[in-house]
């Protein structure tokens, strides 16, 4: 008896709904400010959507950077035909604000860190380059 095929896994159907998203519904394409609640407009819009992948591409979606950078200048969130559905409240403006430069400010770190062990491996390649070059100068004949 055959193995049964398994599912694929909820996060790569996750990427796979929101790219069907994204060619569907143009407030996610263009990254707009997304309604509370979408994740029920779009289980009544497309029966049979899986819960779980919905809820991962939703928050791949509104973690995104550039979702984040929207929220952060705009005052309105969209329903999925596009109408306004709501305030973009201080708090959640000043929330995308700040995930935004702990982002940057965490790429600066790991940026750092990155030239810190380039420089570090650079000066042991020059050491041993220079260890080479005195064990052959120096080194015992036979």
């Amino acid at each position: 008896m055959p193995d049964p095929v398994p599912s694929p896994k909820p996060a790569a159907n996750a990427r796979q709904l929101l790219k069907e998203l994204h060619e569907t519904f143009p407030v996610f394409r263009d990254c707009l400010p997304l309604a509370i609640g979408i994740d029920k407009q779009l289980l009544s819009r497309l029966p049979g959507l899986d819960r779980k992948p919905l809820r991962i591409a939703l928050g791949i979606h509104t973690h995104s950077l550039r979702y984040l950078k929207t929220i952060e200048r705009a005052t309105e969130r969209l329903d999925l035909d596009g109408q306004p559905a709501g305030e973009i409240t201080a708090t959640h403006r000043s929330h995308a604000s700040e995930v935004i430069k702990e982002r940057h400010k965490k790429h600066a770190e790991q940026r750092q860190a990155q030239r810190a062990a380039d420089a570090l491996a650079r000066q042991h390649e020059e050491h041993e380059e220079k260890l080479g070059q005195l064990v052959e100068k120096f080194g015992r004949q036979r």
